[in-house]
């Protein structure tokens, strides 16, 4: 899916309070929702709880910029939050990001790991990947926002520790964690040895 197939309709909502979003998503099958940010004045806003989960399926959605058309009116935003029901398939509330697209922004993008059962830490030495984070946070203009990055493990050995300073972000886009100072340089995905495997070294070197 591409990034302009990613549109939304709204409606501005004025009945607000925590009975108003329980009638929307019970009654009318909406998913209340506020947009904010640039120059003008935060907005409640209600959309379609059907069409939000089908853009939901797409992993791009949450890292793309997003046509919100409320009342007629449209604007470029990203999705900022999202609240889920912890045991059903319901959106309870969705929170839009607007965005200028001469200004940079800041949002998580997810991180696609590659070449995992493929590399010698694995496919040889029987170690097992952990994936330490599963996104970051980046800064970037909006036309430069990557739908996700690639976390490469082809040449990953057991020990392997991958920080965000060793992943390839594309032009345009920087790393958040990074600009705070080298002690942000968080580990991405580490290589480790199979479990009991140290047990089984420390009874080999014993006898």
């Amino acid at each position: 899916m591409s990034q302009e197939d990613f549109k939304i309709d709204a409606t501005a909502r004025n009945d607000l309070g925590k009975g108003a979003s329980r009638r929307l998503r019970r009654l009318a099958g909406q998913v209340p929702g506020v947009v904010y940010g640039g120059n003008k004045d935060p907005i409640s806003i209600s959309t379609s709880h059907n069409e939000l989960l089908k853009h939901l399926e797409h992993e791009a959605f949450f890292s793309h910029i997003i046509s919100l058309n409320v009342d007629g009116v449209e604007q470029d935003v990203i999705l900022k939050d999202l609240q889920r029901h912890p045991s059903k398939p319901v959106v309870l509330h969705a929170d839009f990001l607007r965005i200028d697209k001469s200004t940079r922004l800041t949002t998580h993008v997810p991180l696609h790991f590659i070449n995992e059962a493929f590399s010698k830490g694995v496919k040889v030495q029987g170690g097992k990947v952990v994936h330490n984070l599963t996104q970051i946070d980046v800064s970037c203009l909006p036309h430069n926002l990557p739908a996700f990055i690639t976390v490469d493990l082809a040449n990953a050995e057991i020990g392997t520790i991958i920080h965000i300073s060793d992943l390839k972000l594309p032009s345009g886009v920087t790393s958040v964690a990074l600009s705070h100072g080298a002690d942000h340089d968080l580990a991405v995905a580490t290589v480790v040895k199979p479990k009991g495997a140290a047990a089984d070294e420390e009874v080999a070197a014993a006898e």
